[in-house]
């Protein structure tokens, strides 16, 4: 009996020293049934431009997630009108990560009828998939206009007129011929040349632009120079832009793009002797409970923002050292070493899974605005998702999962749960500890919850906006690292 008692001491002591599984506690409020009707864009922006601090020193400035413009929607129909967004621009940045890979030329140019310049770019955006709009002053005076804001782009462009072609907008159409700051781009300059490819109207002298994406839409015009305002004070001289007078497809609503991508042309970089080369956000949870019951999808009574200069790097952020693609240079990537579920490494989250190989250009982790779920590559994500299971074995399973979510759970009638916590870990030491809504989402208005999480075989692994919801997320160009600050909003 003595080495059967052994056995048994030995099995209680493992016990004891094994460590519990870490909890959250979880109010599960579902999507309100209720359609929804935005204020009028003026109303969602506070009656004026995006809101910029701190004088010449900084800037910051409010954005607001598309579904602040929704139209007697109900928050299920956004939700599914986003995720399908999300689908195509997942496979919009995987198909470019291949491409890339395989030595295609990502920024490569063909030339067209009648000199006409085609320059495809790198970039995860696809036909209406703006996620993130802000507002800003165009021009002198300035012409309020709504971009877009994305991380996965580096030009900034606007729609122009005179309108050869052009889509439906929110407002007015910028027309240069009213503003006085307008400067044309000889086809001679060295910002003509900064373009991956730069076409020129001969007659004019005039440096052209054309950017392609991979859905076929386009934007095509005048590369200038213009002044930009930011409500509070702050202007920016100078900024090179597209003039679009051909637009086809693109976004609903939005006027243009502010790239904030890391290539020479995007508005980070251009601004970076004044400002210095970071820039931060942080951007509220648009399905929380308190948004989702009270029909205010734009986010509640916090705001989402984007700060430029000092302001941008918090003192409580945890950094990783960014990393770089020399075949993808847009990105901001980063290196994700482990997940953790209950506490616990999970094992089989293999850093060579999610590692980047820069000599091919594969594999590797990107942080992205406009993607809203994380992808990660199948084997990291199989082995997540079978630890959140085991840990959350006390809720029930919904079957047959929703959309593109495999592990969904039937909270109805439960207001609060007990949920795994989950917590990514980054080369460098850098930790981000997820709240429970940034990775357990409603997706009806029964109690159907999902576990917000995706598995790619497309090499490139992303880190969403659902996953960044509440962070400030600090892009700092200048320390060439990538920062984490909860409840930075």
């Amino acid at each position: 009996m003595a080495p059967l008692a052994a056995l048994l001491l030995l099995l209680l002591a493992a016990a004891a020293l094994a460590k519990p599984v870490e909890y959250h506690s979880f109010a599960a409020t579902p999507l309100s049934p209720h359609p929804y009707t935005a204020a009028a864009d003026d109303d969602v922006f506070g009656g004026s431009l995006a809101a910029a601090e701190g004088g010449a020193a900084a800037v910051r400035f409010r954005v607001v997630h598309r579904d602040a413009f929704a139209v007697n929607t109900t928050a299920a129909e956004l939700l599914k009108h986003r995720l399908r967004r999300d689908k195509r621009r997942a496979a919009r940045i995987s198909k470019d990560a291949a491409a890339a890979a395989g030595g295609a030329a990502a920024n490569g140019t063909s030339h067209g009828a009648g000199g006409g310049v085609a320059a495809p770019v790198v970039s995860g955006l696809a036909q209406g998939s703006g996620e993130y709009f802000t507002k800003i002053g165009v021009g002198t005076p300035a012409t309020p206009v709504l971009m877009v804001l994305d991380t996965g782009s580096d030009v900034v462009w606007l729609q122009c007129a005179p309108c050869r072609r052009c889509y439906d907008q929110s407002g007015p159409v910028f027309d240069p011929r009213r503003s006085s700051s307008y400067g044309a781009v000889d086809c001679a300059a060295p910002l003509c040349r900064r373009l991956d490819s730069g076409g020129c109207d001969l007659r004019r002298r005039a440096c052209q632009y054309q950017v392609a994406y991979g859905d076929g839409s386009v934007t095509a015009g005048d590369f200038a120079t213009e002044t930009l305002t930011f409500a509070g004070g702050a202007r920016v001289a100078r900024v090179a832009l597209g003039c679009g007078h051909d637009n086809e497809g693109l976004f609903v609503a939005a006027a243009g793009l502010l790239g904030l991508g890391r290539g020479s042309l995007s508005f980070p970089t251009q601004i970076s002797r004044r400002y210095g080369r970071s820039f931060s956000y942080c951007l509220v949870d648009r399905t929380s409970s308190a948004a989702s019951s009270s029909g205010n999808l734009a986010g509640g009574s916090r705001s989402s923002t984007v700060t430029f200069g000092p302001g941008a790097v918090g003192a409580s952020a945890s950094f990783t050292p960014m990393v770089r693609n020399p075949r993808m240079e847009t990105f901001y990537y980063v290196q994700l070493v482990g997940i953790s579920v209950g506490g616990a490494r999970v094992p089989g989250v293999a850093e060579s899974d999610l590692r980047l190989d820069p000599s091919t250009g594969r594999g590797g982790v990107i942080v992205d605005s406009g993607t809203s779920v994380t992808r990660l590559a199948r084997p990291a994500y199989s082995a997540l998702r079978d630890a959140f299971r085991g840990a959350a074995a006390g809720l029930r399973l919904s079957p047959g999962g929703f959309s593109l979510f495999d592990t969904c759970y039937d909270l109805g009638g439960r207001k609060v749960v007990k949920v795994p916590t989950v917590s990514m870990h980054f080369a460098g030491g850098a930790e981000a500890a997820l709240p429970p809504e940034n990775y357990l989402i409603p997706v009806d208005s029964k109690g159907t919850f999902c576990f917000a999480f995706a598995g790619t075989d497309g090499g490139v692994s992303i880190i969403g906006n659902i996953q960044q919801q509440g962070f400030r997320v600090v892009f700092d160009g200048d320390g060439q690292r990538v920062g984490f600050a909860p409840k930075g909003c």
